[in-house]
This record gives structure tokens, sequence and C-alpha cells, in this order.
């Protein structure tokens, strides 16, 4: 958004980042002891469907071909996600055709559920208790810290099954991950000369009077110092390990047990295959409630917080001079690549409010989704 009003409004822009460095969630670092780039918080395997969105990351920098290939661990063996025709086969000892599968999957399902109202239902709808219980329902239990049956049906559209070998996580045209790390790519949005970039300074509200318009991408919540109580998120912890050689074979692996406590391990190494290391660095994923203090991730959007977040945007619509936008502004499950799109579309909005003196729209989306 920033580089978009630089370039097109001729305005002076003032980036303000609570951290010590840029490029927020998705920052990444070379590893001092084994000088692996590492996704400081969390992997991101960068995918769209969109031209002008992978124009304009390319824009920055050079990216490197990557395909996601993730492997789930439960007590059956090792599976390969999506679930797809490898999954179902090796989990059932069977060696299946596409038209089979799909009709022994449609078979597995329960068909005493009509319209599912969970997550859970949409899962037992669609794929049967088998399926479900060895690959989503622990899994889901500890990224979201409640039962299945608790979440939104809508959750299960994001997991595909797949009948055929593809084992590609994601089904994008465009699929690549920046060969010098996510964070030279902000940098280099960054680097204009009417774009000023503050670190260390965490956002107030009372800022907002310093400047003729605002584009606030923090929590909607935390804008408004929390008045009406706190929007649920989860948050993720990390535990890190150092080894030689080659940790887990894989950039990433799902543990879908109950006693497991982490819910995956990321080895860093195979996100750049480009690189050759002698040493290795993996990290155990933790999903938590998120607490004051901590880094919100995942918006749970339960019915509680869309009734709360009805209330926040109730408000954020009585600003003047303020709009939000992204993940956390708009309390949405939003991936990079969608944030990026939508920017890029309201900054057109933006930049014609500004220009015909008339008010900026207050969301980069017209409702919550």
């Amino acid at each position: 958004m920033a580089r978009q009003l630089a370039e097109n409004c001729a305005c002076h822009v003032t980036v303000m980042e609570e951290r010590s460095h840029v490029a927020g969630n998705c920052h990444t670092e070379r590893d001092e002891s084994t000088g692996v780039m590492v996704h400081r918080y969390g992997p991101h395997i960068f995918n769209t469907n969109r031209r002008d969105v992978w124009d304009f990351v390319n824009t920055f920098a050079e990216f490197g071909a990557y395909i996601n290939r993730v492997k789930a661990i439960n007590r059956h063996g090792v599976f390969p996600l999506p679930v797809n025709l490898q999954t179902i086969n090796q989990f059932f000892g069977k060696t299946m055709g596409p038209k089979e599968a799909e009709k022994f999957v449609e078979d597995l399902g329960d068909k005493t559920i009509g319209e599912p109202r969970n997550f859970e239902e949409q899962a037992l709808k669609f794929v049967g208790r088998q399926l479900y219980e060895a690959f989503f329902y622990g899994y889901s239990k500890k990224q979201w810290g409640c039962e299945p049956s608790a979440l939104p049906a809508s959750i299960l559209k994001r997991l595909p099954v797949r009948f055929n070998y593809d084992d590609n996580y994601y089904d994008a045209t465009y699929q690549g991950i920046p060969l010098q790390g996510y964070t030279a790519i902000v940098e280099a949005i960054l680097d204009h000369k009417s774009l000023d970039i503050i670190l260390n300074a965490p956002f107030s509200p009372a800022d907002t009077a310093n400047f003729d318009h605002v584009f606030y991408t923090g929590p909607i919540d935390a804008f408004f110092e929390y008045r009406h109580g706190r929007l649920g998120y989860r948050t993720v912890t990390f535990d890190r390990g150092v080894s030689t050689g080659d940790y887990q074979g894989n950039a990433v692996i799902n543990y879908g047990e109950l006693d497991v406590p982490f819910t995956r391990v990321h080895e860093h190494k195979h996100f750049a295959p480009w690189e050759q290391h002698e040493k290795t660095v993996y990290f155990r994923e933790f999903s938590k409630e998120t607490e004051p203090g901590d880094t919100p991730y995942y918006p749970k959007r339960l019915k509680h917080d869309k009734e709360l977040l009805a209330i926040y945007r109730k408000a954020a619509k009585t600003m003047e001079k303020t709009s939000f936008l992204g993940r956390l502004g708009t309390y949405r499950y939003l991936n990079m690549d969608q944030v990026i799109g939508e920017t890029l579309d309201f900054a057109k909005v933006a930049q014609q409010a500004i220009f015909s003196n008339t008010k900026v729209p207050v969301f980069s989306n017209q409702e919550p989704a």
C-alpha cells in the first residue's frame, strides 16, 4: 500500500513497524549456526492465481521454483497431503484408480448428515470417519484449541481431496520462494524516496493526528484498545533444533495424533533446494490461544468473534481518516497473495479518493468473509 501511494499519489508515506525488522510474519533471516535461510515466524510458500500479484512480487525479487509437498504422520504411517489417490490407496491398502477411489470415498461419507453445521460434520460427510480421524481431527483440535465440532464447516473447504497422484499442496498457477528470502522483497518495496520506515514503533490511535490518512494493518481490536473485548486468535511457538545432514527429509511434516503435542515440524533447508548446507535447522511448532503480549496469527472467527467484529467494524466506520486492511485489520484468514491482491485493488480506490478529495473507504473489503 505504501509503495502504491508513494509511486502514484506524489505523497510522502511513513511506515511504522513495531518490530525491529520489516516484513512482518514473513520475515526471513540467515540462521547463524547453519547458514540456512529461516522463515522466522513459520513457513511461507508464495502461491497465487493472480498474474498481477505474481508480477508485482517478481518486480522486487527473483523467485526460485518450489513445490510444497507436505507429509502427515499418524499411527497408520507416513502419508502425502493433501489427501490424494496415493494417500487413499496407501491408507486402505488398495490399488484403486481415480473413479474407483472417488466412489469408495463417497461411500465412506456419512449419508445421515444433510447440510454440515460445523467442521466435523463437513469432514464426516465428505470423507468418512476413518480419514477424518487420521488426518483432520487431531491436527485441527491442536491447531485451533477446541473440538472440530465447534469450528465452522468452511475451514475444511481449504483442505481438498484429490483423486489423482498430485501431491502439490497448492493448486495455484504461480508458486515459488524468493531466492534471497521475503525480507529482501519488503526492503525493496520500501526502497523509495517518498517512503520513510520507523522501526520499533508501535502504533497508537493518537498517532492518527499526525497524518492526513492512516492505513492500519494491526489487529482491529487493538486499534480500539480492546474496549469491547478481544477477538479470538491462535498463535504459535517454536522449539528449535540443529543437527548435521538431513533431519526429516522434507520441508513440512504434520503430526495428527493428539499425544504428540506439536502440530508440525518444518526443516528450513528444504525450502531452498538451490542451496547446500552441511547442517540443518528445524522447528517443532506448537499452537496456543493468543494471550496479551502474544503475536496473533490465525483469526478464529467463531460465532462470538464475528459478533464482536461487527461491533468493531461499526466503530471503525465512524473514523474520518483511517482505513483497515490486511489479515489483522479486517480479521480474516488471508494468505500473502490475497493480502497483496486485495491491497493492490484497494490502492486504486484509495488513490481515486485522494485525487478527487473524497473520503477513502474504511475497509479493503466490503463485508467480512
